[in-house]
């Protein structure tokens, strides 16, 4: 097997531990060289992963537990909790990087995935299109590490199910969140930026005096809607809609403002459990962590994720193997043969992506989702709230002038997001419409997101000539996207594919239904092949949790102690956990320890510190306590 040599390091993108702030003094402080400052362990005593820190082992385990193909992230959280739980785990993937179908690419690493989508490669990936224009200096643009595009990106909830196992399994010290408060929705040709605190919706002229009492009067229901069942069982199999409207008497554009930004649906039939489900969720996650619902990861989103997994895994024990697949296995021996003819024994089970080269079929994958990611060549400000580098924008249904039957869902990363270059912009657009439809109803998006932008900075800049007002025009709560500019966006690059997955697109929100859909064990082979689905169509990570928690049933036989360690660290780790819930700073740098937060100071976690906006005492995460304030009753 090909090890890497020293001389690489300096080539590759830096790696996850060098990119933290926290310790950037530490690492550049050191006299020795690059290869050699990674042997002395950093203040916030983070270990070495093998194969990302230093060059992979010569040889692998003769025998192993557990198997695991592909190195995404739902395989790497699989990973990581199986080592810890005591098993023997070899880790390999066919690619050359880490992630898997969820990875985070350099522009290089991407021309070459959509050249492996287009010749059959890539299972579950197909119609895959890179487009770089003219001007742009293609060399340059393959030899920039500063760019890195998601292939399935995410927002995390501030409450969720995989923020409370990146506490739990401390690999939240491995990376760096990022507030994000900003959600616009496109109606009636203008962007509208969503109402989302009490302070937004009273202080709303448009909104009439009985429409902010309706709204304040559901919020306070959405926050405990299970216990009212009288009120909404009626409407069990019905449209949400329809149940605003009879109940609370809201009118269309708010309705489509709770459906679509604050509950992230993707279509107005979505039954009324499923829609209070996800709008709940949004309210819960709410003022946990300061004035924002949601986070995004610094440097990458799923790709960044799971190599902070694969690094607790490799700390646990597990081995790891990249260029590596399984060539054939006899369920009969238990023997595994790697491509590099390695001879495995197998005591438990093989788990698979279905994007991993491997002598079996995978099962069949129904639902698509279209994607589309342009990098834009505009800082695009006027979407962000101050001091973040994010937003999500979206298209309800017939918004668009293709009357699009699902919403289009956009996620917009600034370069503080640490995923582009400076005065860039990368763009996520996604819809779960099939065929040339969905192609068309992307474009159109994309078009009416280009030409208000362009609008919108032409008016800041005559503005600022001819009035002497400020030269950036701030995104107000209606912002008109129908008046065309001159100007055309230009762009770095755009890539669009579909994907496929098993899971439903519903499923997020009914856990019995995902963890069915999302894991298909191989009867055929005794049952030793398990096959993980790809991610579902949902724009969060909700769900990714659920499918490790049934990869780790069947193999360990129960998920009760799925990621119940006590580590080494506890005591510390307890109070680490303590300070991410009640004392992680709520600045414009974000949460964490992000380059650009005004923390006063850093604690030994790397976490800073401060007394500004921010939660009093431990939240405990299975709780739903993030937002009740939201929703205290108020004198209109």
């Amino acid at each position: 097997m090909q090890t890497q040599p020293p001389s690489a390091f300096s080539h590759r993108r830096p790696s996850m531990v060098e990119r933290r702030s926290s310790i950037t003094a530490a690492l550049a402080s050191s006299t020795a060289g690059r290869v050699e400052s990674r042997t002395a362990t950093p203040e916030a005593s983070i270990p070495f992963l093998a194969g990302l820190e230093k060059p992979l082992p010569e040889s692998i385990p003769e025998e192993v537990d557990v198997v695991i193909c592909g190195t995404g992230l739902t395989e790497s959280i699989l990973a990581a909790a199986l080592s810890w739980q005591g098993s023997n785990v070899l880790h390999i993937d066919s690619n050359s990087y880490y992630g898997d179908s969820t990875a985070t690419l350099s522009v290089n690493q991407l021309t070459t995935w959509v050249e492996k989508v287009n010749k059959g490669d890539m299972a579950n990936y197909t119609d895959a299109s890179l487009y770089i224009p003219n001007d742009v200096d293609l060399q340059s643009l393959q030899a920039n590490k500063d760019f890195g595009i998601d292939l399935i990106p995410k927002i995390l909830f501030a409450k969720s199910d995989l923020l409370s196992v990146l506490i739990r399994s401390r690999v939240y010290k491995y990376l760096e969140f990022l507030p994000l408060s900003s959600f616009h929705f496109y109606e009636n040709d203008n962007f509208e930026k969503m109402h989302n605190t009490k302070a937004d919706i009273f202080q709303n002229q448009s909104l009439s005096l009985r429409t902010k009492r309706n709204l304040m009067k559901f919020i306070k229901f959405a926050l405990t809607w299970e216990t009212q069942q009288e009120l909404w069982a009626p409407y069990k199999h019905r449209p949400i809609m329809q149940f605003l409207q009879d109940n609370f008497k809201l009118e269309t554009n708010q309705i489509n403002e709770l459906i679509f930004s604050i509950g992230l649906c993707t279509s107005q039939d979505i039954t009324t459990p499923e829609a209070l489900t996800r709008i709940k969720r949004f309210l819960v996650s709410f003022d946990v962590y300061g004035n924002f619902p949601v986070m995004h990861s610094k440097y990458g989103g799923c790709g960044e994720i799971s190599q902070g997994f694969c690094r607790s895994a490799a700390v646990a024990g597990t081995t790891y193997k990249l260029n590596a697949s399984i060539e054939s296995y006899d369920a009969k021996t238990k023997i595994a043969k790697l491509s590099d003819n390695s001879m495995i024994k197998v005591n438990e089970k093989i788990v698979l992506s279905t994007t991993q080269k491997s002598p079996f079929t995978p099962p069949a994958s129904f639902y698509e989702i279209r994607r589309l990611t342009v990098i834009v060549k505009k800082s695009c400000d006027e979407w962000f709230e101050n001091g973040e580098s994010s937003a999500i924008v979206v298209f309800p249904t017939g918004s668009l002038k293709t009357q699009n039957k699902y919403a289009v869902q956009a996620i917009i990363m600034g370069e503080r997001s640490g995923t582009t270059i400076k005065g860039s912009t990368v763009w996520y657009l996604s819809t779960i419409e099939t065929g040339e439809k969905g192609k068309l109803d992307l474009e159109a998006a994309l078009e009416t997101m280009g030409d208000s932008l362009l609008r919108e900075s032409s008016l800041a800049t005559l503005d600022s000539q001819s009035m002497m007002t400020s030269s950036s025009i701030r995104m107000g709560s209606e912002f008109p996207g129908n008046i065309k500019s001159e100007a055309t966006l230009k762009y770095y690059l755009r890539v669009s594919y579909v994907q496929k997955t098993s899971i439903p697109h519903s499923d997020v929100v009914k856990p019995m239904q995902y963890r069915r859909s999302s894991v298909t064990v191989k009867e055929d082979q005794g049952g030793d092949i398990i096959f993980s689905s790809l991610p579902s169509s949902e724009i969060s990570y909700d769900g990714i949790i659920t499918t490790c928690k049934m990869l780790y049933e069947k193999i360990v036989g129960s998920d009760d102690d799925f990621f119940d360690v006590d580590f080494e660290d506890d005591e510390e780790a307890q109070q680490d956990e303590t300070t991410v819930t009640s004392s992680t700073t709520v600045t414009s740098g974000g949460v964490g320890a992000g380059a650009g937060g005004n923390a006063d100071k850093i604690d030994s976690a790397g976490l800073p510190q401060s007394s500004g906006n921010v939660i009093e005492g431990d939240i405990d995460m299975d709780d739903n306590d993030g937002a009740v304030e939201f929703a205290d009753d108020m004198e209109l």
